[in-house]
């Protein structure tokens, strides 16, 4: 299908002739397929389980010159009151040149991935996120045990931005709501930042797809997250309560024309005009549920200015004296992505002729300290969560390797743990929102014995000690991801944890010469 004839005509009207129809040539190319890695999951030949890092190295600083006002000086118009215009915007840089081209540090780190993720055809890094790889093809994700595993994320390049503007603007233990999660990539990317001692609420409100998005944090494995399933008005209730909370809005999809011919087929200007309102009501309840000095997070992947400057004048027009600016961003000008302002909101656009991603847009600001600083909860409506006693805590100590760190309970029939600092913010989710997942799943207790839930396998604190472990081969273990038999060869009498690479994949329970396979029905391989 072309594109749309009426957002073609907006767009040489915006962009000018020359810049619009390189946009559009780029609308009709091949989409570049990258990934992010999973830093507690992936480590270079050699190295040992202990040199996991939970947390991500930091960029490699870069002098970038910046304007008068301290922005990164990398084009785009500053004037939020005006469109761009072709003569405005930075030099374009063919995004072949951005991804094709692999240095010698690249080149060394892919030698020592390749025997850990031997699926993975690795080109170069995503410049703005430390863990993010262009891949040289499209591999088949679905036959690779390592995907499965949550070793890594198959996430656009363009949206691994997200993690740029937030590093070094969140405090020690934060919260973080994203407001529209999934399917997770996102989510994930917060999770991995915020490390342990913070906690990612993930909420998305139709109910098939945060299904997906809690299926997608449990192969992560962070432990760190509390998935919800409802509006943002209930998410909003919750004053003043997060440090961070961001917002990838739902939009018209324009930045995704390549990517995904159903975009072309449902745009219309009609969408476009609902999905600015829709925007405008998220963004009022996300700034509720933030706290006095913490960072709002704006996106789409759209190129609607409707959706996306415009969205921020709106908001700008009832909150007020409350934005403030969050401070410089670091924005190399080789990566492409045009640099603006509207009012105290620093603004990214990335246009597929001239980054090496996806169409998308993002925005930071910050609430200002001043804003009013009382921090209201809903009142409790039920209890959820119950505590355990002496003998079912001894049984789950011994399946974690920092049990001390956790804290534990009961939802139904099945034990979860919860990493300390936030345990008590969880529960208080639980008794006021429909909470589909939190914590770690670690399973039911039957005559004192854990039987594992399966996203305890993807969890790196599980102790490996607690349970056999049995490192399958590639082609058992996709017969494990079909959830078809696997030989007993090789299993201990009684429950394994099965792995591919060291790495969880699910549990198995032998009995003598057969093996039931545990692996959740929901996500077997159906592909043959």
């Amino acid at each position: 299908m072309s594109l749309p004839e009426r957002f073609v005509e907006r767009t040489l009207r915006e962009l000018g002739v020359e810049e619009g129809r390189a946009l559009c040539e780029a609308l009709e190319s091949e989409s570049p397929t990258s990934v992010r890695l999973n830093a507690s999951k992936c480590r270079p030949a050699g190295a040992s389980p202990s040199d996991n890092r939970q947390e991500t190295a930091t960029l490699p600083g870069v002098a970038m010159p910046t304007d008068a006002d301290g922005l990164p000086d990398a084009g785009g118009r500053s004037d939020a009151d005006k469109r761009p215009e072709a003569a405005e915007l930075p030099a374009a840089t063919a995004p072949a040149a951005l991804c094709l081209p692999t240095d010698s540090a690249d080149a060394d780190a892919v030698a020592r991935l390749l025997p850990d993720l031997p699926h993975l055809p690795l080109l170069r890094r995503v410049p703005w996120c430390a863990d993010g790889w262009y891949l040289r093809e499209r591999p088949s994700f679905t036959f690779d045990p390592d995907f499965h595993a949550g070793a890594y994320y198959v996430q656009e390049a363009s949206s691994q931005f997200v993690g740029h503007l937030l590093r070094g603007r969140l405090p020690a233990g934060a919260r973080v709501l994203d407001l529209c999660a999934a399917p997770g990539g996102k989510t994930t990317l917060y999770a991995s930042l915020v490390g342990r001692e913070g906690l990612v609420v993930a909420n998305e409100i139709d109910r098939r797809r945060a299904s997906v998005l809690a299926d997608n944090v449990r192969k992560w494995g962070t432990g760190n997250v509390a998935v919800t399933c409802c509006d943002a008005a209930s998410l909003g209730r919750f004053e003043a309560w997060f440090d961070a909370v961001t917002v990838d809005a739902p939009c018209s999809g324009e930045g995704m024309f390549r990517k995904d011919p159903a975009a072309r087929e449902e745009w219309s200007e009609a969408n476009v005009r609902l999905c600015a309102a829709r925007q405008d009501e998220i963004l009022r309840e996300a700034w509720r549920a933030l706290k006095p000095g913490g960072v709002l997070l704006y996106s789409t992947c759209t190129f609607n200015r409707e959706e996306d400057e415009g969205s921020l004048e709106r908001m700008l027009a009832w909150a007020e004296t409350e934005v403030e600016e969050t401070g410089p961003v670091e924005v190399d000008p080789a990566w492409g992505i045009c640099c603006g302002r509207v009012g105290a909101f620093r603004t990214f656009r990335f246009y597929p002729h001239r980054t090496c991603g996806e169409g998308f847009f993002a925005a930071v600001a910050r609430k200002s300290a001043e804003a009013d600083a009382r921090t209201r909860t809903p009142k409790s409506r039920r209890s959820v969560l119950t505590p355990v006693d002496r003998k079912c805590a001894a049984e789950l100590w011994r399946w974690l390797t920092e049990p001390e760190a956790m804290r534990f309970g009961m939802a139904g029939d099945t034990c979860y743990a919860w990493y300390a600092g936030q345990a008590e913010a969880v529960r208080t989710l639980s008794e006021v929102l429909p909470v589909i997942g939190s914590g770690v799943a670690l399973g039911q207790i039957f005559k004192g014995v854990l039987k594992p839930d399966p996203a305890l396998a993807f969890f790196p604190g599980l102790n490996r000690t607690a349970v056999p472990v049995a490192e399958l081969a590639e082609e058992e273990a996709l017969r494990y991801l079909r959830r078809q038999e696997i030989a007993a060869a090789g299993l201990a009498e009684g429950m394994n944890l099965i792995c591919v690479r060291d790495r969880g994949l699910g549990f198995a329970k032998r009995i003598g010469s057969r093996v039931n396979n545990l692996y959740p029905n929901s996500l077997r391989i159906m592909k043959q």
